[in-house]
């Protein structure tokens, strides 16, 4: 990743991923989640580890292909008291920006017009790339990512609840898998908005044109890492953290004005594990706002937000 530091502003958004998404800043400073609030949420979020077909995981998603000529997927999931659908069409992807990095203007200027979205979030995409990607050469060894986040919460599994979980489940597919992708969506939607969430992860999964059509080859069927299960689940979790999102949104009031402390950070996050707490039944300790990494990344928002290499 390193290497790409040189490239144009437009370059670096061959990187975003589903996990490309950012945390900004709030003024209350009020603790966990109730359960009541969580109950109007409903439970959802999936683990990809807990199908192996893309049968199996028919039986708790439905999947809807596009028969009017168009090309769109739908996921339509029940999560115990609320339902979710998530839709991808046919559009701009991560290798579409790839292709055009090294183009002319006029092939950049009708990427803009393909995607608007792309020129009127540009800078908030940078700030996204920015806060997602690990870059000791900006903050110092140690720098903190999303992925980081997921991990620790998966560390954060209580003993005895971790004892009886498989193998499996606690494996890069498992719960860091579907807490990076829940955490990240629910961070971009609180400090932005469910459109830039979506578009985000959107570009990533039409990397995959296989996902809208459902023409799957044997491979993408059987591959538990970057198939058509795999995708599909990160899909789900993607509009259960965009809901979450909405939901901590409006508990903190999120602006692009507020200074992050450690306490806000430590704060937002335990809020995010109460929620897969409930939803997967099982404990976690708490981030405190001692942690390292809370204190590194607090910090990191804020230089971020402040302005990093003239983005601001």
């Amino acid at each position: 990743m390193d290497s790409r530091n040189q490239i144009n502003h437009l370059t670096y958004l061959f990187a975003l991923s589903a996990s490309i998404f950012l945390l900004w800043g709030c003024q209350s400073q009020s603790g966990a989640s109730t359960a009541t609030e969580l109950n109007m949420l409903g439970r959802g979020g999936l683990l990809t580890t807990h199908f192996q077909t893309l049968e199996e995981l028919q039986e708790v998603v439905q999947i809807e292909y596009a028969a009017d000529g168009k090309s769109w997927v739908r996921l339509t999931h029940q999560g115990k008291g609320h339902q979710v659908v998530t839709q991808l069409d046919a559009g701009l992807s991560e290798k579409d920006i790839i292709k055009t990095r090294d183009k002319g203007f006029f092939a950049k200027a009708a990427l803009g017009i393909r995607a608007p979205c792309f020129v009127m979030h540009r800078q908030d995409l940078m700030r996204a790339y920015i806060l997602s990607r690990k870059r000791d050469q900006y903050y110092g060894g140690g720098d903190v990512a999303f992925y980081h986040l997921a991990e620790a919460m998966m560390n954060h599994i209580k003993e005895e609840d971790l004892a009886k979980i498989p193998p499996q489940d606690i494996s890069e597919k498992g719960y860091i898998n579907t807490f990076n992708h829940m955490t990240a969506q629910c961070f971009i939607t609180s400090i932005y908005s469910e459109e830039l969430a979506d578009f985000i992860a959107d570009i990533h999964e039409r990397n995959i044109p296989e996902l809208i059509t459902g023409k799957f080859t044997e491979k993408q069927l059987s591959d538990p890492k970057n198939g058509a299960v795999d995708n599909y689940v990160d899909m789900v979790n993607n509009e259960w953290g965009q809901e979450l999102g909405k939901l901590l949104k409006q508990k903190y009031q999120l602006s692009d004005t507020t200074h992050w402390t450690p306490q806000l950070l430590t704060n937002f996050l335990n809020d995010q594990q109460q929620y897969y707490s409930w939803i997967f039944e099982i404990g976690f300790e708490p981030f405190r706002p001692s942690d390292i990494m809370v204190i590194r990344y607090a910090a990191k928002i804020n230089k971020a937000m402040a302005g990093v290499n003239g983005m601001r």
